[in-house]
């Protein structure tokens, strides 16, 4: 199994992100997309969700049908994976039938126990500690913006979850600039903020963490929020008034350059972390993130399930 390669968190694709998202860009922009390359033909990739989803289910069906394969979707109470099976029982009996797996859950330890045991690619679509698929969306839409990537300075403004810790490790890795704006008591996790600011040391990104939104936005040439609640949390309601001032409006995004971006991973709580004036304003770049979701998970796709296409498709360009 130790041959297989896996993407739990974005920093899995380690020296190869810049490359699986110029790929992304180039097919995206590929005339022949939908005719001359299928490289998942005669694949079937299996797709678990233990939490409900609008983007990822859609984005990773229709991207895989793109690609020539075949997308197996499996809801929670489909099968019996952590009820009356154990999830290494599970992986091992998919890897006999699949050709990859995705899997959206709440525990990381699940997705991690999942490729543990799987003798096949496993992508994380999402876990209560990871978003690699997200991450990969969104420096592809900022490098659609700027492809180089000079001068990016990116601003988080809201919680330290799951998305922020992605977004760090992928600036990081492409030598982008990060600061996040947390409330105290939302700090993203120490041992993801270490290894982001260990791989910046050789990429020369800065990585900044602040608890005041102004700071974060200063000359920001992206803002991106989330949530203030995920979902999984609406228990803890209460944890909202941490975010007084943390909400993206018009006065906060005037700290920003003028032609920044606005980002949000979407689905948006529209007058709590975001006003509509900011979400809905030219600088809004939501809808790009949430299509190219779909574009960046099939170059991982291809990178992990068929790495000769991958190579094959990137010599053309």
């Amino acid at each position: 199994m130790s041959d297989i390669q896996h993407l739990l968190s974005i920093d899995d694709l380690g020296d190869n992100l810049r490359s699986v998202l110029e790929w992304a860009i180039h097919f995206k922009q590929d005339p022949d997309t939908d005719y001359d390359f299928k490289p998942l033909d005669e694949l079937s990739i299996g797709c678990i969700y233990e939490k409900p989803s609008t983007r990822t289910r859609v984005s990773f069906e229709v991207g895989i049908h793109k690609l020539g394969g075949q997308a197996l979707t499996l809801l929670k109470g489909d099968i019996q994976m952590g009820k009356s099976e154990s999830v290494a029982d599970t992986a091992a009996v998919l890897s006999r039938f699949l050709d990859g797996i995705t899997y959206r859950c709440y525990g990381h330890d699940m997705v991690t126990t999942l490729s543990e045991n799987s003798t096949v690619p496993v992508i994380n679509a999402l876990s209560g500690k990871h978003h690699p698929c997200q991450a990969a969306a969104d420096l592809m839409t900022i490098m659609e913006r700027n492809p180089t990537l000079e001068g990016e300075r990116v601003a988080w403004v809201g919680d330290g979850n799951n998305v922020l810790h992605d977004l760090m490790l992928a600036c990081a890795m492409l030598g982008v600039d990060c600061i996040w704006a947390v409330p105290a008591g939302c700090e993203p996790a120490d041992d993801v903020v270490e290894r982001a600011f260990e791989i910046a040391k050789n990429t020369g990104a800065k990585m900044i963490e602040t608890n005041n939104p102004v700071d974060a936005c200063m000359n920001a040439t992206i803002i991106y929020t989330d949530v203030f609640i995920s979902m999984g949390e609406e228990h803890l309601s209460d944890k909202l008034a941490a975010f007084d001032g943390f909400q993206v409006n018009e006065e906060l995004v005037s700290h920003a350059n003028e032609d920044y971006g606005f980002m949000h991973c979407l689905p948006a709580h529209r007058g709590e972390e975001v006003t509509d004036a900011v979400i809905d304003s030219p600088n809004s770049i939501v809808f790009d993130q949430a299509e190219n979701r779909m574009w960046a998970q099939m170059a991982i796709l291809t990178y992990l399930c068929n790495p000769a296409a991958f190579d094959a498709y990137d010599e053309l360009y």
